[in-house]
């Protein structure tokens, strides 16, 4: 059986296994053949970056899964989903929250919904709609966008879909300090986490939010949080 395994198989569970991440054989194997039809349709869509096409594992995958420690349990919206990330692979990877991935690019949504018809995966849909667009009664758990806008422009757009325990989770590079100035009072900043990515030598951060108990007061210093990937908060 291990003679089947994809060539990549080991570096992504050892990767896996460094955002002390508990990830099945089943769904490493998933995350591997998206892997594969992404590549495959990038040859005739536009994607993803072409030189980003030789680092998914690290620039895409992991950087997604890196924030798997932060994610409620029950559903999760992922907001300018793009090829799917951070989406797809938590959704893989956490095969018990319930995703929604959203754009406004048809070829993505339909990239993703190949994906999910191929991987048989019963926990995601994707939806060809803006976040502007959604039924404003539908509440999230978990919103979550990576590389989708500023912070004031993502919460401002997803804030008919936050309830009391929706948990917002954005993805930055670097410390966005003016963007955390910017932020609406009704917003509160739980933590800034600062995230290390397994084969990515690159700046990450996460910014985790909330809706605020007093929307009158500015956000306060934002605290750590205590997360179920120790690792990423003490390697840059």
């Amino acid at each position: 059986m291990a003679a089947n395994l994809h060539p990549d198989h080991p570096k992504l569970a050892s990767g896996i296994a460094r955002l002390n991440l508990d990830v099945s054989d089943d769904a490493i194997t998933n995350l591997l053949a998206y892997t594969e039809l992404l590549k495959e349709w990038s040859l005739t869509f536009n994607l993803i970056a072409p030189q980003d096409r030789s680092a998914l594992l690290g620039r895409h995958v992991l950087d997604s899964l890196s924030i798997a420690g932060f994610v409620q349990a029950g559903s999760l919206l992922d907001v300018g989903t793009g090829a799917g990330f951070p989406g797809l692979p938590l959704a893989i990877a956490l095969p018990e929250i319930e995703a929604t991935l959203i754009d406004g690019a048809g070829k993505k949504i339909r990239f993703i919904r190949h994906v999910v018809r191929t991987l048989k995966l019963k926990n995601v849909q994707a939806m060809d709609v803006r976040v502007e667009d959604l039924d404003p009664e539908l509440k999230f758990n978990n919103i979550t966008s990576r590389a989708f806008s500023t912070l004031a422009d993502f919460v401002n757009i997803v804030r008919p879909q936050v309830d009391t325990g929706t948990r917002l989770l954005a993805m930055k590079g670097t410390y966005p300090r003016d963007e955390l100035e910017d932020l609406p009072d009704w917003v509160n900043v739980e933590a800034v986490e600062k995230l290390s990515v397994p084969y990515l030598q690159a700046e990450r951060h996460l910014v985790i939010m909330s809706l605020a108990k007093n929307p009158e007061s500015k956000n306060p210093k934002p605290k750590s949080l205590e997360s179920k990937n120790p690792e990423s908060k003490n390697i840059g």
